[in-house]
């Protein structure tokens, strides 16, 4: 069983990540914190495999106890953070991390990237490695980290390109379309952000949007694929 702590302010985004990593065979969610502080009491008596940690968190930034953590606990971090700052990206990288997404993460690549770590420690050999096998070990690395960032070509401020082919691709493949509540959920974030990317593909006159009638009350705004 690999278990997992969850350091993120926001308790819906949490429980969110929470479900998710209940729902993936072979992990098991440990804690939740919403504070740094919180984060670092939490994890000298209980231990993780794996850390989600956000950056922004209210007390300090997740980037700031990095080595703090790594120095006292054999454990793997994962970034989930809105944060795409070169700066931050670029001391994630070097303190080791091995994976850095961008919020909102959508839950398909959260469960990516914890099976390719799944996959790696399985294969890990319990010996001396050759040089052969060190290149393959660290070639399988789930490190997607980028030492340098893209800009967004022509994107109003809040839309990044990762996240708005996510929106693009749920809105494709959803026959009967997307309401704001599913892509938030889909997403791992709020309604305000799924309402943002409808907005601007709305704007670019990507999708439409159709009021649904039920049986009762107000109509529920579903958006579709043009």
């Amino acid at each position: 069983m690999i278990h997992v702590g969850i350091a993120e302010d926001d308790f819906r985004i949490a429980d969110i990540h929470r479900q998710l990593i209940e729902q993936i065979e072979g992990f098991s969610c440990r804690f939740t914190s919403g504070t740094a502080k919180e984060l670092l009491e939490t994890m000298e008596h209980t231990p993780v495999d794996v850390l989600l940690l956000d950056i922004y968190l209210p007390d300090q930034l997740g980037t700031d106890i990095l080595g703090q953590i790594l120095d006292r606990h054999d454990v793997y971090i994962i970034i989930i953070s809105a944060s795409n700052d070169l700066e931050h990206v670029q001391k994630a990288y070097r303190s080791g991390v091995i994976d850095y997404i961008i919020k909102p993460a959508s839950p398909k690549r959260l469960e990516e990237s914890l099976k390719k770590f799944q996959a790696l420690q399985a294969a890990r050999p319990e010996r001396n490695l050759t040089q052969e096998e060190i290149d393959r070990y660290f070639s399988s690395s789930v490190s997607s980290v980028p030492v340098e960032t893209k800009p967004e070509a022509d994107l109003p401020k809040g839309i990044d390109t990762f996240t708005l082919d996510q929106v693009k691709d749920h809105i494709q493949q959803a026959e009967h379309g997307v309401t704001a509540d599913e892509m938030a959920f889909f997403l791992g974030a709020s309604r305000t952000t799924a309402h943002r990317y409808f907005k601007y593909l709305l704007s670019t006159s990507e999708i439409e949007v159709r009021p649904i009638y039920g049986i009762v009350g107000r109509p529920e705004r579903r958006y579709f694929k043009k």
